[in-house]
């Protein structure tokens, strides 16, 4: 049977070496994380990649140093701060979860208690209670169960191994560091235990991997068959008046939720007219791809004759393209080069 204890001992001294400088990190015996920059890093990663999240990290931190901060910050400014992120729900969510607890005085320390606040879930719980508070959870993401799966050689396909992975990995968590011990499985799989080409000879776990042993651990973990994503289309309508710009604020759910957006329609649910009277011709097309589909815009320009029907003006020299999410900068590019010409 595999040693637990062996395991933990080898992956925290590779750790104490080898482990990642990040800017949300307090570093192996730096003392106790600060649960608000561990939340805030955990719930901008998700989805995410470190290497882009690093900027905002710092932004963000820059701005709002604690909860507290953030939790009276105008939502538009963090929507804003967000764009480029995407998933915007997660912004949302970040604002109610930062003014939850900066009204109960500070973020809960259990696990249970972290995953009833808006946004965080089983795996950020657990992030957050083992690296800020050093309870012995256990935090399984994508590296997390790529590691696992080599070590004990699952065969089975994600997703459907998911369950099993968590399990394995429950058995392998340790009492003593567990944030540590959190932080390097992810780090092992980030550097070394990486999807292609894992570097298995400078890996410390090389001797307790099963994985390695029999000579798959590049093909592991299997993944069932993608499915092709469906193609979407729609309309947007990029309304000048004078020296303006109509914007729209996107409802609160959905997609680009509390966004600001040139109007739009046919793609998202809504089937909406034209934002007001116009001598409406194409400019272009911007496709986009989200998670779960692929999307294509036809860009409508036009001076409008009247009143808008939805949404306000704002002067041309006023709007911050990097303010707005990344659909609508497409958008944003391919008029500006029409307004400007």
């Amino acid at each position: 049977m595999r040693d637990s204890k062996v395991i933990a001992e080898r992956l925290l001294e590779w750790y104490d070496r080898h482990g990642r400088v990040l800017p949300w990190r307090v570093p192996p015996g730096g003392g106790a994380a600060d649960p608000y920059r561990v939340w805030l890093s955990e719930i901008m990663l998700q989805q995410t990649t470190v290497a882009a999240v690093k900027s905002y990290f710092e932004r963000f931190t820059g701005l709002w140093p604690t909860v507290d901060d953030l939790a009276a910050a105008e939502d538009a400014h963090v929507m804003a701060e967000w764009a480029g992120l995407g998933y915007y729900a997660r912004a949302r969510n970040l604002l109610a979860c930062a003014r939850i607890v900066s009204k109960a005085g500070g973020f809960p320390r259990t696990r249970e208690a972290l995953q009833a606040l808006p946004g965080i879930g089983p795996y950020t719980s657990a992030a957050i209670a083992a690296i800020a508070y050093d309870q012995p959870e256990t935090v399984v993401d994508g590296n997390v169960e790529r590691v696992v799966a080599r070590l004990h050689a699952v065969e089975t396909p994600l997703p459907a191994a998911k369950p099993e992975l968590v399990a394995l990995a429950q058995k392998l968590t340790p009492q003593a560091r567990p944030g540590d011990y959190a932080q390097a499985m992810m780090d092992l799989g980030a550097t070394i235990c990486a999807p292609r080409n894992p570097a298995c000879g400078i890996c410390p776990l090389i001797d307790e991997c099963d994985a390695h042993r029999l000579g798959i651990a590049a093909t592991l973990p299997r993944k069932a068959p993608k499915t092709a994503k469906p193609n979407r289309s729609g309309i947007v309508w990029v309304a000048r008046q004078g020296d303006g710009l109509l914007l729209e604020e996107r409802p609160a759910k959905g997609l680009l939720g509390g966004m600001l957006a040139f109007p739009s329609a046919g793609w998202d649910g809504r089937d909406l007219p034209p934002p007001g009277q116009a001598d409406w011709r194409e400019i272009g097309e911007v496709r986009h791809v989200f998670t779960h589909f692929n999307l294509s815009l036809q860009v409508m320009l036009g001076e409008l004759t009247g009143p808008a029907q939805r949404g306000h003006l704002v002067p041309l020299r006023q709007i911050d393209r990097d303010g707005l999410p990344g659909l609508m900068r497409k958008v944003w590019d391919v008029a500006h080069a029409e307004i400007v010409a």
